[in-house]
């Protein structure tokens, strides 16, 4: 028999709220523009410098005729299967492709170990947020980093390969190879046209945010006195990460709150 408060063997009542803590920034990450003379520079460096090294992807796909498994006889499948060559293909120079970092994922995984010197983005990425985890990344490993237009296009058809949305150059020893410094005169011709990375908290605040968190000081200490201490104090201090201040505490409202049995 069910119980009278039980149907089904289900739990009645209401549904519990999911909620998830999450961390939100203030600043939104934009990379900065590239001038026309610039971006056409880096794309006739690039696609030269990858024409003359000859560096492609190739593959070639082999036939292999349908057949029927009943049909068949064991010994006439191990003859056929011996007559079939395995398929070949590959990248034409394995050394030179070990320098580059090829995709989104991979460059990601580079800039975390500290291992690229220069990174491409291309500007063609939607959405937005692809790419954009890429700004901070770069800027706290001091790496070049810009978006450029037109930059999938330019480089996929001489490396073979359909898109080319991000890519990255390793720096020297990192693959431990001896063609160490194949792409060495591009990463030095590229450079100095990229433009600098404008991350907020890694280069000091801005104004407008200077600005707003001087009048949440005042506000909470109750003085002009106190938003010119701290400002000061920001402007001191060595470290430029500053500590995470938590002003209010929200509860859970899907916690389950049990009654305490009150002992006899």
């Amino acid at each position: 028999m069910e119980t009278p408060g039980k149907s089904g063997g289900k739990k009645a009542g209401k549904k519990h709220i999911k909620v998830k803590t999450l961390f939100t920034s203030p600043f939104v990450p934009s990379w900065s523009p590239l001038p026309q003379t610039d971006m056409n520079f880096i794309l006739t460096t690039l696609k030269n410098k990858l024409i003359s090294m000859g560096l492609e992807k190739k593959e070639e796909k082999v036939f292999r005729p349908w057949r029927k498994k009943r049909g068949l006889d064991p010994s006439s499948t191990d003859t056929d299967t011996n007559k079939e060559d395995p398929p070949k293909g590959g990248w034409t120079d394995v050394a030179a492709r070990r320098q580059l970092a090829l995709g989104i994922n991979e460059v990601t995984k580079a800039l975390e170990r500290n291992q690229l010197k220069l990174v491409l983005v291309c500007r063609s990425v939607k959405p937005n947020h692809m790419t954009n985890h890429l700004i901070p990344l770069s800027a706290s490993r001091g790496v070049p980093a810009c978006q450029v237009p037109r930059l999938s296009e330019s480089v996929a058809r001489p490396l073979g390969l359909k898109s080319v949305l991000a890519l990255g150059f390793r720096r020297s020893g990192c693959q431990g190879d001896g063609k160490d410094e194949a792409f060495a005169d591009t990463v030095e011709a590229i450079i100095p046209r990229v433009p600098s990375l404008d991350v907020a908290w890694l280069q000091g605040a801005a104004p407008g945010v200077e600005l707003q968190h001087n009048i949440d000081t005042k506000e909470e200490e109750g003085g002009q006195r106190a938003g010119q201490k701290r400002k000061l104090e920001l402007e001191h201090e060595d470290s430029t990460l500053q500590p995470l201040k938590v002003k209010k505490i929200v509860s859970n409202p899907a916690k389950i709150k049990r009654k305490r049995k009150l002992k006899k």
